[in-house]
């Protein structure tokens, strides 16, 4: 954490040099000293210090300068460093000035030049400001700061990815005042947000995924060519199938759309993984996952979309939608599934503006005294209601078929019943969500029959699993619903499926491309669980090993 300043402004160069000299020999071993020339010049510095997210402890500035006086100078530094002390530096036929200034501009001191010795004259009042500011308690933020609003789709995609990648990060409103101060500094405007500053003062707006995880220090660019296995999607499949293939001493890469741990990330606890006998959140699980494959020499890519995938010779091509491409011996496809989209009127336009697919933990402090509701009947729309309730004064669970049980664990249904502020509706959909910048109300639909209107402002989304692999060509092979085939399901009349150009069949997480594996929840058939998924993960490497041991 770096020293708190002092800032001291004079256009006379003698006198700012002597100012800066007297502050360093009593406080330059605990304050940085900084002096500007002219009241813009010190502005410009404090923009610089305030995107930094330094403090500024005390403010010195000389009443008589040109093009900007004192106090108009301190009047704007008040905007952006509102709890720095602030003092007027003037000549005696100026005195009825400074006091004036201390009664209209909040100026906490004046001091006449010259003030020799400054033993007496000087480090006296200095030593009250810096007493003041310390009492007030203002801290430096070294944490990435992001300007945004509450109601932006925008920023809150900005905040999941931030959050989901275990990025540390302050959220600052556009309607706040210090939302509107760090605008002011980054020479920002409202319209320019979502709005990114990084610690070192560089200003981002509206970024792009890739310019974000650049801007984070996230790792998007491959550092070879060529890998032995690439594995695609960094859920508990594709963290499996990197720490398996890293450790055994494959050259390894994962490429990850958003953040890895997928769908099991966003868990609020899973309970049931084992080892954990008390549950573990899906945020920790996989953050583990991950830093167990950099340990063993895996690169994790983040924010990297992939379009493509091509089998040359003997390579395999991962294309990226900016026109790049990696290739490698082999590959395993572990891009699981997303959410799917609830179709009813108004849910679509609000999403992110008060709609939200999976639990976005980062709304929870929102939803303090809040009625929340949840549809989806399966363990990841239990996990949320358990985690919201803590939150909001009620949760409420519409779930279409009659019951839980038909798709949630015991442990969880026994853990909901025991909750006094869940509440679970069966047999009820969304037929249609209100709002104008963010989600009022739902139109709720009971037993296909009367409708009811409930007020509320957040809506979380758990239905169904649709797996994206509409980027993939022809050459892999998928069922009705876009789920990938392997092995056996290859199989026509007992023998490969058409085109395959080698004499064995497929392997058993193989698809219809020799040296492209798939495990978890994207593969047709898989048992859609943690566990299976990071087991496939690890097995899809035992047949890459078998499958590079052929060429």
């Amino acid at each position: 954490m770096s020293q708190p300043i002092l800032l001291t402004v004079d256009d006379d160069p003698a006198v700012s040099r002597s100012v800066a000299r007297d502050l360093r020999k009593r406080y330059g071993k605990d304050y940085r000293i900084i002096r500007a020339d002219s009241g813009a010049d010190a502005l410009e510095a404090l923009r610089e210090i305030k995107l930094r997210g330094d403090a500024v402890a005390a403010i010195l500035a000389d009443y008589r300068m040109p093009q900007m006086d004192g106090i108009v100078f301190l009047e704007k530094a008040m905007d952006l460093f509102p709890n720095a002390r602030r003092a007027l530096l003037t000549a005696y036929a100026d005195t009825d000035a400074a006091i004036q200034a201390i009664n209209v501009v909040d100026v906490d001191h004046y001091l006449l030049k010259p003030w020799d010795p400054p033993e007496e004259k000087l480090y006296p009042v200095i030593d009250a400001l810096v007493e003041t500011w310390r009492a007030v308690g203002e801290r430096p933020v070294d944490e990435i700061k992001l300007i945004g609003h509450r109601y932006s789709s925008p920023s809150f995609h900005l905040r999941d990815f931030l959050a989901r990648n275990a990025v540390p990060y302050r959220w600052y409103s556009v309607d706040d005042d210090e939302g509107r101060r760090i605008l002011d500094a980054a020479d920002a405007a409202p319209q320019d947000i979502p709005v990114l500053v990084t610690p070192d003062g560089t200003v981002l707006r509206q970024p792009s995924g890739p310019e974000l995880a650049d801007a984070v220090g996230l790792s998007t660019r491959p550092a070879q060519e060529f890998y032995d296995l690439i594995v695609i999607g960094g859920g508990p499949a594709g963290l499996g199938a990197a720490v398996y293939g890293a450790s055994e001493g494959l050259r390894t890469v994962i490429v990850e759309r958003k953040a890895t741990g997928g769908q099991a990330g966003t868990s609020s606890r899973i309970e049931n993984y084992l080892g954990f006998p008390d549950g573990v959140s899906g945020a920790q699980l996989t953050d583990r996952a991950r830093r167990q494959a950099l340990k063993f020499g895996a690169e994790v890519l983040t924010a990297r979309d992939v379009v493509g995938l091509e089998a040359r010779g003997s390579a395999r091509v991962v294309l990226f939608g900016d026109g790049t491409e990696i290739s490698a011996h082999s590959v395993v496809l572990a891009s699981g599934v997303n959410y799917r989209a609830l179709e009813a009127p108004g849910v679509a336009e609000l999403a992110g503006r008060g709609v939200y697919y999976g639990s976005a933990a980062t709304e929870a402090p929102e939803c303090k005294g809040e009625h929340v509701y949840i549809v989806g009947g399966a363990n990841s729309a239990g996990q949320a209601a358990v985690f919201f309730s803590k939150h909001a004064a009620d949760v409420t669970i519409l779930v279409r078929g009659q019951s839980l049980e038909a798709s949630m664990s015991h442990y969880l249904i026994e853990q909901i019943a025991a909750i006094g502020n869940i509440h679970v509706r069966t047999r009820t959909t969304v037929v249609e969500a209100h709002g104008d910048d963010h989600l009022e109300q739902l139109t709720l639909c009971e037993n296909g029959g009367a409708t009811e209107t409930v007020p509320t402002g957040h809506l979380f989304i758990f239905i169904g699993a649709a797996p994206r692999t509409d980027w993939l060509g022809t050459e892999i092979q998928r069922d009705d619903h876009g789920f990938v085939r392997t092995g056996p399901d290859l199989l026509t009349d007992g023998g490969p499926p058409p085109g395959w150009p080698l004499d064995r069949d497929p392997h058993y997480l193989e698809s219809s491309i020799p040296g492209v594996f798939v495990a978890g929840d994207v593969r047709a058939a898989s048992v859609k669980r943690v566990a299976s998924a990071v087991g496939e993960g690890a097995m899809a490497v035992t047949l890459v090993h078998r499958y590079l041991e052929e060429q």
